[in-house]
């Protein structure tokens, strides 16, 4: 970071020290702004406006009634006194007044049934709103996916002789390998390699990781005395590292399979070591390809909600490529769009006027990739303007608006941080059950 640079909350400093101001705090913060939408969410539910309905219809008739019954019974003689009273129980009588309890009463019966699968309704409106559900949109990361990258089989090899086993193991040794992980990729990397085959190898120095260099590195010493050095890093940096001339062709190839990687959406780490000595020429190694794979059950829940006639939208902050690759696998449709046409929120933190007028681009999207914690409430808030009853499952991460989403939905949720609906253990089946229970709001 340089002198002026904006430091995000929940940032960790690798190396070095510095003196910061706090800019905003609470509400004033990205985040804070976000979650401030949550105020003044109060809608009320469908049931909700059914009873009143209800009510309503069986109010007005049973005072027509109940003035039939007067002008009748004055009609036969009887006293102003009798009458009225008469009236006025038979008006009492006639109106629901246990309507509200006997619908919470079954509710609350049809949530006793949920806590045995182990979803938890703390809203008992949301059973009701979720079997109208018409659109599911969807987080990616840890929600249809496992929030776990994993190393994939296809590992491309540039040096004659090495494996994916030799290749995780110089990637090993370019981090502080008898430390625990300092980040997500010395985790995944440490998972899979052979690290007891490391105990009797030394380092001599280390390099962490730096965002100028964008690379670590580490000098080890093997029992037979031979000292190099290796680093792992981004693709196109460790590139730079080997003799442009002499390789050439292993360049081309590696840029070559960097970018059929990327169309697909699977992330690489590139892996290189010197020759001979720490002082020799690097060569490069290989790549480790790795992915957040879906979760088992992702697919099959898609398509069981996609047979009750509830549309899936996938909605993340990952890349474009990736989102692509993900709904590809899950056979969500390949539509996906980045947050470039999305509108943005008013500096009064509204919804800009305009926003029906980005209602059919949305509509007609799988999902969106690349998207703000604000998209998610525009993208969400436009649909259901637009008619749509939506529900949004995600796990622990920056709100939703409570007021555009009628349910948070039990099923796909990979932790009990629902609003509405929670689930208590993994995933899932027990919710979609409910999908048919009603059509859609259009």
């Amino acid at each position: 970071m340089y002198k002026g640079d904006s430091c995000k909350m929940g940032s960790t400093v690798v190396r070095g020290e510095v003196e910061a101001t706090v800019e905003a705090t609470g509400a004033n913060t990205f985040f804070g702004r976000t979650a401030a939408l949550l105020v003044g969410g109060d809608e009320v539910s469908n049931l909700q406006k059914l009873l009143i309905r209800i009510m309503v219809i069986l109010v007005v008739l049973s005072m027509t009634l109940c003035l039939i019954a007067f002008g009748y019974l004055l009609g036969r003689g009887e006293t102003l006194r009798d009458a009225l009273s008469f009236t006025v129980v038979l008006l009492v009588a006639s109106i629901p007044i246990a309507i509200e309890i006997v619908c919470t009463t079954t509710l609350a019966l049809g949530s006793h049934e949920l806590s045995k699968d182990g979803a938890i309704v703390s809203r008992l409106a949301a059973i009701e709103d979720m079997a109208g559900m018409s659109i599911l949109c969807s987080d990616k990361t840890g929600t249809l996916t496992l929030n776990k990258m994993a190393i994939q089989e296809e590992t491309p090899i540039y040096l004659e002789g090495e494996t994916q086993y030799s290749l995780l193991r110089y990637a090993a040794m370019a981090s502080k390998w008898t430390e625990p992980p300092r980040d997500a990729l010395d985790t995944l990397v440490h998972g899979c390699a052979d690290m007891k085959s490391l105990e009797n190898i030394k380092q001599l120095d280390y390099m962490p990781f730096d965002p100028m260099v964008k690379r670590t590195e580490g000098t080890v010493k093997l029992p037979t005395g031979e000292t190099f050095k290796v680093s792992k890093g981004a693709p196109h940096i460790i590139m730079h590292l080997v003799d442009q001339t002499a390789n050439a062709a292993i360049i081309a190839q590696c840029d070559k399979d960097v970018e059929t990687l990327g169309e697909r959406g699977i992330r690489s780490l590139a892996v290189a070591k010197t020759k001979g000595s720490a002082d020799g020429p690097w060569e490069m190694v290989g790549l480790l390809t790795f992915l957040d794979p879906p979760r088992p059950d992702t697919r099959d829940t898609i398509e069981r909600a996609n047979l009750y006639g509830v549309e899936v939208k996938m909605i993340t902050g990952d890349h474009l490529l990736i989102a692509k690759e993900t709904a590809r696998q899950l056979g969500m449709g390949t539509n996906i769009e980045n947050a470039a046409l999305l509108p943005k929120l008013e500096e009064n933190g509204k919804a800009p006027a305009n926003l029906m007028d980005h209602f059919k681009y949305i509509e007609a999207t799988s999902g969106f990739a690349q998207v703000f914690p604000e998209h998610k409430f525009l993208i969400v808030e436009a649909l259901r303007r637009g008619g749509y009853k939506v529900c949004l499952p995600f796990p622990p991460s920056p709100p939703i608006p409570l007021g555009c989403v009628k349910v948070l939905l039990a099923c796909c949720l990979s932790a009990p941080s629902c609003l509405s609906t929670t689930q208590t253990h993994p995933p899932i089946p027990p919710s979609l059950p409910l999908l048919p229970l009603d059509g859609h709001d259009r």
